[in-house]
């Protein structure tokens, strides 16, 4: 996003929020960027970095671990024809890690909660899921066509024309 255009970082940010990333600093780092093209501001490395140190957020450990996630984004060598290649990775990637949570809940839940409880907590998951799969196809759709996702049922390869019965 530092390098694309205002307003492909603008739909970006419309399709990213900051718990998609992994590691909650370039959370941080994203808001930050977003909050720039959001306001029209200027996006560019140059510019987040005077607005991390305008606003006092340079300082301390968690400062410096804001500066180097936009040191190390700057320095990846993204292009801004790819952002929304770069987008869906994350975006995939906190899908997958939905997964995991998922099937962390349903663990615990089989282990504490009321026998009545269960089937409505697997509904929920299952719904929360569901969302997170529409989510990530109309990013995929919106960003990069050939990553989406099904939600329908495995179907086994066609053997149509096949000689074996």
């Amino acid at each position: 996003m530092l390098w694309s255009a205002t307003d492909v970082a603008g739909h970006v940010s419309d399709l990213l929020c900051s718990t998609d990333f992994d590691r909650g600093v370039y959370g941080e780092l994203f808001e930050v960027i977003t909050a720039q093209v959001r306001s029209g501001a200027p996006h560019d490395p140059a510019s987040i970095a005077a607005t991390l140190t305008q606003s006092g957020r340079t300082g301390g450990h968690r400062g410096a671990q804001l500066t180097r996630a936009l040191s190390e984004a700057t320095i990846a060598g993204a292009v801004p024809e790819t952002v929304g290649h770069y987008a869906v990775a994350v975006l995939s990637a906190a899908y997958r890690r939905s997964f995991h949570r998922a099937a962390r809940s349903m663990a615990a839940a089989a282990e504490q909660l009321p026998q009545d409880l269960l089937f409505d907590h697997l509904l929920s998951i299952g719904k929360a899921q569901r969302d997170a799969t529409e989510r990530l196809n109309h990013a995929s759709t919106t960003l990069s066509p050939a990553q989406r996702v099904s939600h329908s049922r495995h179907t086994e390869p066609s053997t149509e024309g096949s000689t074996t019965p």
